[in-house]
């Protein structure tokens, strides 16, 4: 007789709801002569690479539901002579973030309202290239010249050297890219010209093609407003679609979510989360937004959570909102994002192992992960688990009385560790 959970899933997916992946069909009947091993488990903790964001900086950084720390960075700070790259500024962020157990949301930009440009300084030294300042926000602000060759070229090479070192470092979960003000893909307050203070749709197509080349495991994201064609390159290359990169909406949750926002993820295709995050930051439209848009009733209509489940997200960034929401709401807000596995079943013939697994968060996991017992690694990388889908990992090997199942994943940093939910019983004869 089946166990509850495998009662459940049975009835599941007799009415279609839940999907099978990775092996293709259930694969139950391989392993008939197998014997159920009992195994319990449960998720108690935010999972690594998910959740709420707080800045590198901010004083909640410590805080235990906390797996994401998010940071700018600027291009000056790294590069001051043609060609000469200083890492130096990226290793101590980087350190920072891991020495509190966390991983690292990078964002790099240009222009900020009120501040000179990140652009290095040998390129502003140039005697063809030309700055503009103007008012954004009511401030003076220093815009780039994106005419200039130079500024191109250095802007490729920068992020190919980038993708060059921090790729596959496991400090590094996510990096978010773009144009125009913090990076954002729009001047909505300032001197917008194509070609000039924000790059030609041509030279952002070079790009983004470089970007698909030179980040082969890092996911890398560009925000919404791209899928606006004043500014982004879709419209004239819609090709470019084609590219794996994430998206990132900066005014989640606010009263008109469901019109502008919603359109622009859309435009990127509803199934893009399957192989590139989505994540985000919670709307500064108004004081209201910030306040209530983790309440547990929700606003306009709509609560955190479902708007979570509806966009796939993995992460947002939400650096105000201990000062609004107890660590408990800001916990199960976290945990409500991302991946969340499930081992379903449990079974064992001699030390081969057998495991049923599923992902019931709304996400994939966005490296590679693998069910493991006894050090050994099974067939199946959860990378490729989507949302509502299971499937049955093989283990060669590995098993010994009492040994349970882990998640390894090389992309975690010290002290974290990927949880399961498990309620695999062996009911005795007298039950059935």
């Amino acid at each position: 007789m089946k166990n509850s959970w495998m009662k459940i899933l049975l009835m599941l997916l007799a009415m279609g709801v839940v999907a099978t992946a990775c092996n293709g069909a259930i694969e139950e009947e391989d392993y008939q002569d197998y014997e159920r091993v009992e195994l319990q488990s449960k998720i108690t903790s935010v999972q690594p690479m998910t959740g709420i964001v707080v800045w590198n900086t901010s004083g909640s950084n410590r805080q235990e539901y906390i797996q994401l720390e998010y940071s700018y960075m600027l291009y000056n700070e790294v590069c001051k002579q043609k060609d000469v790259f200083d890492w130096s500024p990226m290793e101590k962020l980087l350190e920072g973030v891991a020495s509190r157990g966390h991983q690292a949301v990078v964002r790099f930009r240009y222009t900020y309202p009120g501040k000179s440009s990140a652009v290095p300084d040998y390129i502003k030294a140039l005697p063809d290239y030309e700055q503009i300042t103007a008012k954004s926000e009511g401030r003076d602000t220093e815009f780039p010249d994106w005419r200039h060759p130079e500024l191109q070229r250095f802007h490729k090479e920068f992020h190919r050297q980038f993708a060059e070192r921090y790729d596959k470092d496991p400090r590094l979960a996510f990096v978010q890219t773009g144009f125009g003000l913090w990076a954002e893909y729009h001047i909505y307050d300032g001197r917008f010209i194509m070609g000039q203070t924000f790059p030609s749709h041509d030279f952002q197509r070079e790009f983004m093609l470089g970007m698909d080349e030179w980040f082969e495991d890092c996911s890398w994201s560009i925000s919404i407003d791209a899928g606006d064609g004043t500014y982004g390159p879709f419209d004239k290359y819609p090709e470019l679609l084609n590219l794996h990169f994430g998206n990132f909406d900066d005014s989640f949750m606010h009263k008109q979510h469901g019109d502008y926002n919603t359109e622009m993820w859309m435009s990127f295709g509803e199934d893009r989360y399957q192989h590139s995050p989505r994540g985000g930051e919670f709307s500064y439209y108004s004081d209201y937004d910030q306040q209530h848009c983790l309440d547990k009733e929700g606003m306009y209509g709509r609560t955190f959570e479902s708007e979570v489940a509806k966009f796939h997200m993995t992460y947002i960034i939400g650096d105000g909102q201990p000062r609004y929401q107890t660590p408990a709401r800001l916990k199960e807000a976290a945990m409500s994002m991302g991946y969340k596995f499930t081992i379903l079943d449990y079974k064992v013939k001699g030390s081969n192992v057998a495991v049923l697994i599923g992902n019931t968060g709304v996400a994939p996991i966005y490296r590679d992960a693998y069910v493991a017992v006894g050090g050994v690694c099974g067939n199946v990388n959860l990378r490729n688990l989507m949302p509502g889908e299971q499937t049955w990992v093989h283990i060669e090997g590995g098993y010994s009385e009492g040994v349970v199942p882990t998640i390894e994943c090389a992309h975690l940093v010290k002290g974290q560790k990927i949880e399961y939910a498990a309620n695999v019983v062996v009911e005795t004869a007298d039950a059935q």
